[in-house]
């Protein structure tokens, strides 16, 4: 079945069409001998449009049948015939389902699309009715019979009345927003009165089932009134709809003014309470409390002074107290002072964070620099890493261990500037934004502000808040970072800020040249045994109104739910596990039931389900499926690679919503292995008579990245050979055409990820071994690291004799 897409004619110019026009001649397809030659026509039904004579439409087709039509007819130099679907859901319409009067049209021009469907621009000459159908496999063929327009007895009247037509066709042109400007160029550009008939009824905005009313009349008056009957009703809709909104408009403007006129009330209800002679006073002795330098106290002066100037039944009256309260409330030169015991500091880290060594290390680093020099600007730290590894918590302990104050900033979904920079207090609902709110309501200069999700601020309509963020993130700009509201300086380099992200991949190159990248990898095993006891357990018991001696987990259980019932870089689901069984003792005790409190690991399954399998072997145990290795946004995971033949022509299909790098990597690996069949020991007839399929499978996740390369090769391999791979094995890297091995990322995530598959054999490349290096070697002791060159020693180990 043919699909058309509604096509505009501004797309039809704008993409191309014009050009396609002028590159082909269309005199050249003029009516020839050819159709009355021809008695047997293709018919091609089209959903959701009609065509007319004398019109160019591109129709885009995406079954097999109407793409065989199309190029077959092309091919021929055949005429075919566009009927429409009486109902455009039918995927497979019979002789019943299309109307039987349509328009006969020539193929100008197939232009085939990347995703295998082709646009035939397809230009109209004579309506048709049909006959017979002859056959209708491998689509419908019938016998035809010409229509013939009548013609206007009276040409003055018709000519009169299209006339009318055009003109109003360029009226809704002109209050319609959606029609382009390119209607209007080609409206007034059609100097044939029929042409310009047709042209009107197939790009109105009239239903299928009108429009095909128009192409089933004969009398070119009578379709002309009927079309322009439809024109005038589209007209009176279009005048209404612009009516409703220009009093949609008066209305907003009347609440605006309700608006003003309830915060004067408001503002009148506050002064009878006090007057302004006492907000003055206030404001005076606040501010002499305050410890800030001469040029922040001239700026008040001149503010105070002109809320004295001003009336206090003023609506600015209102928003200058609100500026002034604000400006007092600001901490300005107070500070907190730092803790500089190192040793008490490292324990208050130790006790709230199990791991994260590289971390620790940075702040009794910064500490230490801080004691020895008391005078330093803050760094701006920023945390990668995947969900559940405790980046925020993180945020809270670095301010208990240097006795500061903690505020919690959340960026994810922000998407306005004046959020991080304040509106203008000329704005009704005028505020600072969001930094100085939190120094604000912190009371200090120097707190430890945690900048959350910042890989989530998102590009709103009102400016770039990562952008904004720029100025904060800089230490050698926020030591006056100007919020719009605060119309002023404010020293931002004593705050220590903390940014936590999930991915590097969407913050801005220049805000990250502006932090300190500290990757957090997830937890091993046994660090999430350890933060379970230490810390989870606890957590549970209390939340669920038990205690120790009601609720225990051991090592082997704790072991056994990681394992089997997680799959994670975190400890999120870890705890949403336990948690889950605290609730089941929580019962038993309300129930007044016998348990034994030392759970055990059958009870931990008829709690929590079946677990999963631990062996990859019966996944990986066939010739084809090789076990890779993934870094996604929440951290390292594995990722199964499949590939099948079968009887053909040599050619590679790929599915499992692969991204363009990782179908490049695909076709490189076929083209090496046919360059190479030789060597690899694969036959020549194999790849020329053998198809292969190469599947990734979750199709609905997207999957993109080169580091797939060698496993994509491999399980080619291993399926045109039919050996297996060699179980609980992975690999990860990028290849190329001459069979090189190249580097990856993420490879600490990815090697934790195997340890907590089962894996015990990795493939790397040599060039990663630095990478491995840097990782603590307890987190691999069950791993056995395999570094190669060259994608003949990936094979060697891999495939089975």
């Amino acid at each position: 079945m043919t699909e058309f897409e509604d096509i505009s004619l501004e797309e039809m110019i704008s993409d191309g069409f014009d050009i396609v026009a002028e590159e082909i001649n269309l005199s050249d397809f003029a009516e020839t001998d050819k159709n009355s030659e021809q008695k047997i026509f293709p018919i091609l039904p089209v959903r959701n449009m009609v065509m007319f004579p004398n019109v160019v439409i591109p129709i885009t087709a995406g079954r097999k049948t109407s793409i065989q039509l199309l190029e077959e007819a092309q091919k021929n130099g055949d005429f075919i015939g566009i009927v429409s679907q009486k109902n455009s859901d039918m995927e497979q319409p019979s002789e019943k389902d299309i109307y039987s009067t349509g328009t006969l049209a020539k193929i100008i021009k197939i232009i085939k699309l990347p995703e295998g469907n082709i646009t035939a621009i397809t230009k109209g000459f004579h309506r048709f009715k049909i006959k017979k159908i002859i056959e209708n496999q491998p689509y419908f063929r019938a016998e035809i019979s010409k229509l013939k327009d009548t013609r206007p007895k009276n040409q003055d009247e018709y000519e009169a009345l299209l006339e009318n037509i055009k003109d109003l066709a360029l009226k809704i042109i002109e209050l319609d927003p959606n029609i382009p400007n390119a209607a209007n160029f080609a409206i007034k550009n059609i100097n044939n009165n029929d042409d310009l008939l047709n042209f009107i009824c197939t790009n109105a905005n009239f239903s299928s089932i009108a429009k095909q009313k128009l192409l089933e009349e004969k009398s070119l008056m009578i379709r002309a009134n009927q079309c322009y009957e439809m024109m005038h009703e589209d007209f009176r809709k279009l005048e209404l709809r612009n009516q409703i909104h220009q009093k949609t408009s008066k209305d907003l403007d009347k609440q605006q003014r309700e608006y003003f006129l309830n915060q004067q009330i408001r503002t009148i209800q506050e002064e009878l309470g006090g007057g302004p002679e006492s907000d003055v006073e206030d404001l005076i002795a606040k501010a002499k409390t305050k410890k800030w330098n001469k040029e922040v106290e001239e700026h008040f002066q001149k503010e105070i002074g002109r809320l004295q100037r001003q009336n206090p039944n003023s609506p600015d009256y209102n928003v200058q107290r609100n500026y002034l309260d604000f400006f007092t409330d600001l901490p300005w030169e107070t500070y907190t002072k730092d803790i500089f015991d190192i040793a008490k500091a490292e324990k208050v880290l130790d006790k709230a964070h199990f791991g994260l060594e590289d971390i620790k290390k940075r702040i009794l680093e910064h500490m230490a620099v801080l004691k020895l020099k008391n005078n330093m600007k803050s760094p701006i730290l920023l945390l990668v890493g995947p969900p559940g590894v405790g980046k925020t918590s993180l945020g809270k302990s670095i301010a208990d261990a240097l006795g500061r104050k903690y505020v919690r900033l959340s960026l994810g979904g922000l998407h306005d500037e004046s959020e991080i920079r304040g509106h203008r207090k000329t704005y009704i609902g005028a505020m600072a934004g969001r930094i100085l709110q939190s120094i604000k309501k912190s009371g200090t200069s120097n707190p430890v502000i945690v900048l959350d999700e910042i890989d989530k601020i998102a590009q709103g309509l009102h400016g770039d808040p990562s952008s904004a963020l720029l100025e904060v993130l800089d230490p050698e700009q926020n030591k006056s970072f100007y919020d719009n509201f605060l119309e002023m300086g404010y020293d931002l380099s004593k705050v220590m800020f903390i940014a936590t992200a999930n991915s590097l991949s969407t913050i801005q190159t220049p805000l990250l040249d502006r932090t300190e990248i500290i990757q957090i990898a997830g937890y091993t095993l046994e660090e999430k045994i350890e933060i379970a006891k230490r810390h989870l357990i606890k957590k549970q018991q209390e939340e669920n109104g038990l205690d120790a001696k009601s609720f225990k987990l051991g090592n082997a259980e704790l072991k056994h739910i990681v394992e089997a019932h997680t799959s994670e870089s975190g400890v999120r689901t870890l705890e949403k596990r336990i948690a889950a069984v605290a609730r089941w003792v929580a019962l038993q005790t309300a129930l007044v039931k016998e348990y034994d409190s030392k759970i055990s690991v059958e009870k931990v399954d008829e709690i929590l389900g079946v677990p999963r399998p631990k062996s990859l072997s019966e996944i990986t145990g066939v010739p084809g499926v090789v076990t890779g290795l993934a870094w996604t946004s929440v951290g390292g995971d594995i990722l199964y690679i499949e590939s099948i033949l079968s009887n053909g022509k040599g050619s590679l299909t790929m599915t499992g919503n692969l991204g363009t790098v990782m179908k490049e990597s695909a076709t490189i690996a076929l083209e090496y292995i046919k360059a190479k069949h030789d060597e690899l020991g694969i036959p020549q007839e194999e790849l020329d008579k053998k198809n292969i399929h190469v599947h990734v499978p979750e199709g609905a996740t997207p999957k993109d990245g080169p580091s797939a390369g060698i496993a994509m090769l491999t399980s080619m391999v291993s399926s045109f050979k039919n050996k297996k791979i060699k179980p609980h094995l992975a690999m990860t890297g990028e290849i190329t055409l001459r069979g090189k091995v190249l580097p990856v990322g993420g490879i600490k995530e990815k090697l934790l990820a195997a340890t907590r598959a089962g894996i015990k054999d990795v493939i790397l490349c040599e060039a990663n071994r630095k990478d491995v290096e840097e990782i603590k070697k307890d987190y691999l002791k069950n791993l056995k690291v395999h570094y190669v060159n060259r994608m003949e020693e990936v094979i060697d180990i891999a495939i089975e004799e």
